[in-house]
């Protein structure tokens, strides 16, 4: 009979339960997966903040402002001090926070709309690729694979006239397409964040909630 213990049958069936009890076990160490997302996305959010705020007025930078207002060169956006002060200190806030892992899921939410914002704003009509790749690439255009050229080009002009292998020594030259891929990246990045908390053991949003008897991990 085929449902006898000794079975091929069950015995793959008892060896994929046993490996499966195993994988299972994994969970012990599923605190780290929350810690290194925000350790991850804290000094991006630090970097973007201080390049929008200057930390000695606690305000916006002029050239900021001006290239959130400004509709030939910037982002045309109403109220651009204001905008710029919101956007700016909720990426500074934000990184301190997610290091902390204090408010996770309240901070994810204002860094989550500040994603939406410079994807619609800046990186929507770039498509979706950060890095121009060519017409090989799932996610090329018609702009990445006319940047694709000019690069080949840029790349000749240099091996004929100038000292290409010391130019390229550090890493090959590529061209910058702007799209939304690390704008839409953290996004899921922080809606992940969003939907778990900041993780057990090293984040003080879960020290806080077994001091308040909340926590049932």
């Amino acid at each position: 009979m085929s449902d006898r213990p000794d079975s091929l049958p069950c015995r793959v069936a008892g060896l994929f339960c046993r490996a499966q009890a195993l994988l299972d076990r994994t969970r012990a160490a599923d605190f780290l997966a929350p810690l290194l997302l925000r350790a991850y996305l804290a000094p991006i959010f630090w970097m973007s903040g201080t390049a929008k705020i200057d930390l000695s007025t606690l305000l916006p930078k002029p050239e900021v402002i001006e290239w959130f207002g400004n509709s030939d060169w910037g982002l045309g956006l109403p109220a651009p001090a204001l905008m710029a002060f919101l956007a700016g200190w909720s990426e500074l806030a934000g990184s301190v926070l997610l290091a902390l892992g204090l408010a996770v899921r309240w901070i994810s939410v204002p860094l989550m709309v500040t994603m939406v914002v410079a994807a619609v704003t800046v990186h929507w009509e770039n498509g979706w690729l950060a890095i121009a790749e060519g017409a090989d690439s799932l996610f090329a255009n018609d702009r990445t694979i006319a940047a694709m050229e000019r690069l080949e080009k840029a790349r000749e002009i240099l091996q004929e006239y100038g000292n290409y292998d010391w130019l390229t020594e550090k890493g090959e030259f590529v061209v910058l397409n702007n799209g939304i891929e690390f704008a839409a990246t953290y996004f899921i990045m922080l809606l992940t964040l969003f939907f778990i908390g900041g993780g057990r053991y090293l984040s003080l949003d879960w020290w806080l909630a077994r001091g308040c008897g909340r926590c049932r991990c």
